[in-house]
C-alpha cells in the first residue's frame, strides 16, 4: 500500500485537464451517489491482469489494447460493442498464431469517455464556450447549456459502462468467443476483402491447426477454455472526481483499487511531476500505463516509475510510446536504454495513432494507415536493436465500417472520408484496417520469434 496516500489525496496536488463544475453542491451529490454504487470490476481481476502483463514484460506474451478514441452516449449499442469485441478477438487469434504467445486482450471500452483538450474554451463564429471534454462531462453540441459541465453525466457514464461490461462478460464467457467461430468470422470477412489473397496462407494455416486439434479431440466441447476468453477494460484516468468515487478498498488485501476499470493510464498532458493524476494513480493497485511522447526525457520517466512502482512489481507498469512515424526510431532508444539500465520491469507498447494525425485537404482530421504501420515497424526495429521485447500495440479502432483513417488495402481516400466519418474525437481504424494491421503485425512477430530462436541457438 502506498505511503501517505488516500483516495482524495490528489486534491492537494496540481490538477490540469479537469472540468470546472458550476455547481459544487451538485458535484458533491453526484460523487456521493457514485460512491454507493457497486464496483464495475473486482480487485482480483485487476491482479490477474497484472500477472498477465508480467508475462508480457518478460517476453512471454503480447498485449493487444484497442477500442474507441472516446465512447459516446449516442453510439452506445449492443451491435457496436459486439463488433468491436469481435474484431479484437479476430486480431488476437491471428497474433497468437503468429507469435505462439498468449495475447492479453484489453479494450478501450466501458469507461473511455473523458478527453484532454489543448484549450479550456472553444470559439466558433465569435462565440466562446467551454471545450467539449467527453460525454461524461458535457455535450458536444455548441451551445452554452450543452457545454456546461454536468456532474449527472458521470452517473450516466457509470450506467453505460456497467451495461457495456455486462455484455462484454457475457460475450467473453458465454460461448461467443469460441475459437472456431472467431476463425470463421475472419475467413468469411477475408472472402469479401481486397487483401485476402495476401494473407490467405496465414488464415489457412490457422484453420489447419484448428482441424488438427479437433481431430485430436481438442475442441470447445471437450476443452471449454476454447469457447471462452479473458477480456479486460481500460481507459485514461482523467476525470478524477469519477475515479475517486469508484475507488474501493479490497477486503482481502487491504489495498485500494480503482474499480471503474481493470487498467488505467495517464496521458501526456497530465503526467508531470506534482500532478494530481500521478498522485491518484500511485495509490491504486491496478496496472497502470504511461503515455510516453517526445516531451518525456529519460530522467523524468525514471522518476515517474519510481513514484508509481517503487516496489518494481512486474506487470504494474506499461509504457505506451507515441512519437509519430518519422520520430520513433530516433527518440525511443534513449528511453528503452534508461529503463533497461534502471532494471524496471515494464511492458513496452506502441500507440501508433496519436503522433500521426494530419488534416486532409477537405478539412477532415485523419491518420494515414501507412504512417500508422510505419510507426509500428519503427517500434519493432528499436526493440530488436536494443534486445528488448516489443510487447504490445495500443490502437484506436472500431468494429464498424467507418471511413476515418485513409489508406490500407481497402484504400480509404481523402475524398471518401466524408462517407462514414462518425468519430466523436479522433479518427479510428475500421474493422478491415484493424484486421489488416493484425496480419501485418503477425509478420513482425514472426520475425521477432525467429530472431529469438536464432539467438537462443
Amino acid at each position: 500500500m502506498a505511503a501517505n496516500w488516500a483516495p482524495d489525496s490528489w486534491t492537494t496536488h496540481e490538477a490540469r485537464q479537469l472540468p470546472s463544475y458550476p455547481d459544487a453542491g451538485a458535484l458533491d451529490a453526484a460523487t456521493a451517489q457514485l460512491a454507493t454504487f457497486p464496483p464495475l470490476v473486482f480487485a482480483g481481476e485487476a491482479r490477474n491482469l497484472t500477472a498477465s502483463l508480467a508475462e508480457v514484460a518478460a517476453g512471454k506474451a503480447f498485449l493487444l489494447q484497442g477500442g474507441d478514441c472516446a465512447e459516446s452516449f449516442a453510439e452506445h449499442s449492443a451491435n457496436n460493442i459486439r463488433d468491436t469485441f469481435r474484431v479484437i478477438l479476430q486480431m488476437a487469434v491471428v497474433l497468437t498464431f503468429a507469435s505462439k504467445l498468449p495475447v492479453v486482450k484489453l479494450g478501450r471500452m466501458a469507461g473511455q469517455f473523458a478527453k484532454p483538450r489543448s484549450a479550456n474554451t472553444e470559439t466558433i463564429g465569435g462565440v466562446e464556450l467551454p471545450s467539449y471534454r467527453g460525454d461524461n462531462v458535457n455535450d458536444i453540441a455548441f451551445t452554452a447549456e450543452s457545454r456546461a459541465p454536468d456532474p449527472q453525466r458521470m452517473i450516466r457514464a457509470y450506467s453505460q459502462s456497467a451495461a457495456t461490461l455486462n455484455l462484454l462478460r457475457a460475450f467473453a464467457q458465454g460461448g461467443y468467443a469460441n475459437l472456431h467461430q472467431v476463425h470463421r468470422w475472419t475467413h468469411d470477412f477475408m472472402g469479401r476483402s481486397p487483401w485476402s489473397k495476401k494473407y490467405a496462407e496465414t488464415a489457412d494455416r490457422i484453420g489447419e491447426a484448428l482441424e488438427f486439434m479437433a481431430a485430436c479431440g481438442i475442441d470447445p466441447e471437450t476443452v471449454p477454455q476454447l469457447a471462452q476468453t479473458n477480456f479486460y477494460t481500460s481507459h485514461e484516468a482523467l476525470l478524477l472526481q469519477y475515479e475517486q468515487a469508484l475507488t474501493r478498498q479490497d477486503s482481502l488485501t487491504g489495498d485500494w483499487y480503482d474499480t471503474s476499470a481493470h487498467f488505467l493510464w495517464i496521458g501526456d498532458r497530465t503526467r508531470f511531476e506534482g500532478s494530481s493524476h500521478v498522485e491518484y494513480l500511485r495509490g491504486i493497485g491496478n496496472p497502470i500505463g504511461i503515455k510516453c511522447g517526445p516531451s518525456l526525457e529519460p530522467d523524468a520517466l525514471l522518476r515517474m516509475l519510481d513514484t508509481l512502482n517503487p516496489a518494481r512489481i512486474p506487470g504494474r507498469m506499461t509504457l505506451i510510446t507515441r512519437y509519430g512515424y518519422d520520430s520513433i526510431e530516433a527518440a525511443l532508444p534513449k528511453l528503452v536504454r534508461a529503463v533497461t539500465r534502471a532494471g524496471h520491469p515494464v511492458v513496452w507498447s506502441c500507440d501508433p495513432m496519436h503522433g500521426n494525425v494530419v488534416k486532409a485537404a477537405n478539412g477532415y482530421k485523419t491518420r494515414p494507415f501507412e504512417r500508422i504501420l510505419a510507426e509500428v515497424r519503427g517500434f519493432f526495429a528499436v526493440h530488436r536493436a536494443e534486445g528488448t521485447h516489443a510487447g504490445g500495440i495500443h490502437i484506436e479502432m472500431t468494429g464498424q465500417n467507418v471511413t476515418e483513417c485513409t489508406g490500407g488495402a481497402v484504400d480509404v481516400t481523402e475524398q471518401s472520408l466524408a462517407d462514414r466519418y462518425h468519430t466523436h474525437c479522433d479518427p479510428r481504424l475500421n474493422a478491415s484496417q484493424s484486421l489488416e494491421m493484425a496480419f501485418l503485425l503477425a509478420e513482425m512477430l514472426n520475425a521477432e520469434m525467429a530472431e529469438r530462436k536464432k539467438v537462443a541457438a
